[in-house]
């Protein structure tokens, strides 16, 4: 069985550091940034590049649709 590989994008603009993301995910691939977005919230980053498996988990909890998970076969 292939193994699959995911990417999370992020809209640091609408984020408002809620955190429900970086727990949902059960591979702990997120964390907040000691960063502000313009509104002065934390924002959420991946910060495992290559740990994200594409589960979706943070993208689905998030309440204002901050996140975009890609995900695709790895070679």
């Amino acid at each position: 069985m292939a193994k699959m590989k995911g990417v999370v994008i992020v809209n640091t603009e609408r984020c408002k550091g809620c955190n429900l993301c970086v727990v949902a995910c059960p591979l702990h691939v997120l964390s907040l940034t000691k960063k502000v977005n313009q509104k002065g919230y934390n924002y959420v980053q991946q910060t495992l590049e290559d740990t994200c498996n594409g589960c979706s988990s943070c993208a689905i909890v998030c309440p204002d649709a901050c996140l975009t998970v890609y995900r695709a076969k790895e070679a």
